[in-house]
């Protein structure tokens, strides 16, 4: 829990700090591409398909749940096999996901992006792709750009990721879910441009909280040992 706490304002600054702030500018960068190009309207009407959607419709959900169950599940399952490193990526990933979910969500606060129609009316599909409210608060914070269960989703994949470099399974196992989530929502409740922002946004927390508890895990192991 020390580590959680101590450790949560420098890494919310890290995920700006340096080669990330380009990251992020890239993301900004390429989603403009992706909407004026008209790929995000193209993606999403050729993803109108009711095998992909019953393919896809699970993964909001799953990625809601998901970030709040995983940590209290290693939390409990650390204490009862007392086994500190486990409760420690507990706390790793929550807080991947909380930065992740504030990130997001302030970037949602200023963009105001509108999400896609969740049912198409008889007149096709309204290109609502390029609807953009920017300003405070316009369109909320759990709607639109970029995609917060994406942005969580690789924020705590590349926790992990980072934590266990020397286990590939659980590593690459950790990305496909991520994956998983990002184009599940990005076939459902966003626009293709989302989910690649929110990936990048995501990737680049997940390497910082990584980094993060892997030096506190030394740091704290060798003053144990």
């Amino acid at each position: 829990m020390r580590q959680f706490f101590s450790t949560l304002p420098e890494n919310i600054i890290g995920s700006f700090k340096g080669r990330m702030i380009i990251g992020h500018l890239f993301a900004i960068g390429i989603t403009a591409l992706l909407v004026l190009s008209g790929f995000d309207a193209h993606y999403f009407s050729a993803t109108r398909n009711p095998v992909l959607f019953s393919w896809a419709f699970s993964a909001a959900p799953i990625g809601g749940l998901v970030p709040l169950m995983l940590p209290l599940a290693l939390f409990l399952l650390g204490i009862m096999e007392r086994k500190p490193k486990i409760t420690l990526t507990g706390w790793a990933i929550a807080q991947a996901g909380l930065i992740g979910s504030l990130i997001s969500s302030a970037y949602k606060a200023v963009t105001g992006r509108v999400h896609p129609p969740l049912a198409i009316g008889p007149e096709g599909i309204t290109d609502s792709s390029h609807d953009f409210r920017f300003g405070l608060f316009r369109g909320g914070i759990f709607w639109g750009w970029p995609s917060s269960h994406t942005t969580i989703a690789f924020a705590m994949a590349f926790t992990v990721f980072t934590l266990f470099r020397r286990n590939k399974y659980l590593g690459t196992g950790a990305i496909i879910y991520a994956f998983y989530i990002g184009i599940g929502v990005s076939m459902t409740i966003h626009w293709f441009s989302d989910f690649l922002a929110g990936a990048m946004i995501g990737t680049m927390i997940g390497l910082v909280v990584g980094k993060s508890f892997s030096t506190q895990a030394v740091s704290a192991f060798a003053v144990r040992a």
